[in-house]
């Protein structure tokens, strides 16, 4: 008799095994996981203002691209695109060089006649690094300037910017316009603290002739996150100088604080602090601090060559830091070195950078039709990317020679930088290097993950909404499903709706 068992047609045995398959792929391309979706309601977010591509770096399609080539705007994530680009351009180990310039020999510790410092464009040349150029300069024999410090800031050929336009806030550092001689970022430290019913003001960075008015009150109740916007500040011109008034409250609950603040002009911020260090040096200046160039036949006297660009990129990606950020941008448009003769070079325009910056992208395929570029920060209105250039980016810099200094100047989730206390303790801690964008209207976050089985991902998630700054809660889902996630297993997706 024959069984009442028989085996389905094979056929239909392959049907099934093709379900079954079907069932434990990874999420549709379009698709969102369900947390992530969930988190977007709550948020009060539609999945039509949001962008996210999802890709292991080792295959040809992704686990989600969900409105991949909608354009964007991408907040501080435009500073992968910089600094890939930096990186691969001028290489890891390329350096600025920040130069001083004499016409004539000193003799007996005077010089008579004008000191040149040139600029090369330095990201970061801080407080530390010009003490330590002017004490080279008295080293070489100079303690008497019988003339005046020029400053030649000639390597960029920029306009000013109105440092107030982008969100009225002049004094916040982040708005400090690019500087071919950027000195010390243009910032003023300042460290508050309270005591005795009256917070102090201690000022960190000298600056000659600017005089401290502190009329602060200490606050009650505790230190929030907007203690900075309690505080009023003023620039007051007086007959000796300039007066910087403080007013507003301070927490006493805040305990020790740091304010970096960038209240003076250009030309007055660099007067106060050379003035100051050349005094604490020990050195004489009869002369004034002014803007000029290096004039032909000038001899080369002393000069700073900065850390390795690698290190400048981990402080820029890191810490999203936007004047380094446009200072490496513009870098793009203008690589001679300082030493050159002068004069020898063109400078640096945003209009170079952008066009040197396309070039590139397109010399290795990567062309984004949509792509704006406006200043290379993201502290921008204007700039846009869509979320699956931002992946072939990431996924052509994972191929790159550069790779290794790339992801390592990206926060560590959990760890360090701007995603320092994002996710601590979850299962996405210290899996994913990933760089943020926040601004009014936006939040962004775009890098690599591992998965659970060690599999690494790129990962893009870009928000443009109102309620945007509400979506970290969905950013972070993302990054902790792809943490969370096992090859093969089935991946929970809701309707966009």
């Amino acid at each position: 008799m024959a069984s009442l068992h028989r085996k389905p047609p094979l056929t239909t045995r392959w049907l099934a095994a093709l379900v079954g398959l079907a069932l434990s792929l990874p999420a549709p391309a379009d698709g969102l996981p369900s947390e992530v979706v969930k988190a977007l309601k709550t948020a009060q977010i539609p999945v039509a203002n949001v962008a996210v591509v999802v890709q292991p770096v080792d295959a040809g399609t992704p686990l989600v691209a969900h409105n991949a080539g909608q354009a964007m705007n991408p907040a501080s994530v435009m500073k992968l695109l910089t600094t890939y680009a930096a990186l691969d351009l001028l290489g890891p180990a390329y350096t600025w060089k920040t130069t001083v310039w004499t016409e004539t020999a000193p003799a007996n510790g005077v010089l008579n006649g004008h000191l040149y410092l040139r600029g090369s464009g330095d990201p970061r040349f801080a407080i530390e690094h010009l003490w330590a150029l002017l004490r080279q300069v008295q080293v070489r024999g100079i303690r008497q300037i019988n003339g005046d410090i020029i400053l030649d800031r000639s390597v960029f050929n920029v306009p000013a910017i109105d440092p107030g336009a982008f969100d009225d806030k002049p004094m916040r550092p982040y708005n400090v316009g690019p500087d071919g001689l950027l000195l010390n970022f243009r910032a003023l430290r300042f460290t508050l603290l309270p005591d005795n019913g009256r917070p102090r003001l201690l000022m960190e960075t000298p600056s000659e002739g600017l005089r401290i008015d502190n009329q602060l009150r200490s606050g009650n109740g505790d230190c929030g996150s907007n203690w900075k916007d309690q505080i009023s500040i003023r620039l007051i011109p007086e007959q000796s100088g300039k007066r910087l008034e403080f007013t507003g409250s301070y927490a006493a609950l805040c305990g020790e604080k740091t304010l970096n603040l960038s209240p003076l002009p250009t030309e007055a911020q660099a007067d106060g602090l050379l003035r100051a260090l050349w005094q604490e040096l020990g050195g004489n200046l009869s002369g004034q601090v002014r803007g000029g160039t290096v004039p032909p036949g000038a001899s080369l006297l002393a000069r700073h060559e900065s850390a390795p660009l690698a290190d400048a990129v981990r402080d820029i990606n890191k810490f999203s830091n936007n004047v380094m950020a446009r200072q490496l941008f513009l870098t793009l448009g203008n690589d001679a070195a300082p030493e050159a003769a002068v004069g020898s070079a063109a400078p640096a325009t945003t209009e170079r950078a952008r066009q040197r910056l396309t070039d590139w992208l397109g010399a290795r395929q990567l062309r984004f039709a949509e792509l704006v570029i406006d200043n290379g920060s993201g502290l921008s209105r204007s700039e846009r990317i869509s979320a699956g250039s931002l992946n072939r980016l990431l996924l052509d810099a994972w191929k790159s020679p550069v790779m290794p200094e790339f992801i390592s100047s990206l926060p560590i989730v959990g760890i360090d930088g701007t995603m320092k206390k994002r996710l601590n303790g979850s299962s996405a801690a210290g899996r994913a290097h990933i760089k943020t964008g926040t601004l009014e209207g936006v939040k962004t976050a775009s890098g690599y993950a591992l998965d659970a089985q060690g599999r690494h991902h790129a990962v893009t998630f870009l928000i443009n909404h109102p309620r945007a700054q509400a979506g970290s809660a969905a950013i972070d889902a993302l990054l902790t499903w792809v943490a969370q996630r096992r090859l093969g297993e089935k991946t929970p997706v809701l309707e966009n709706e």
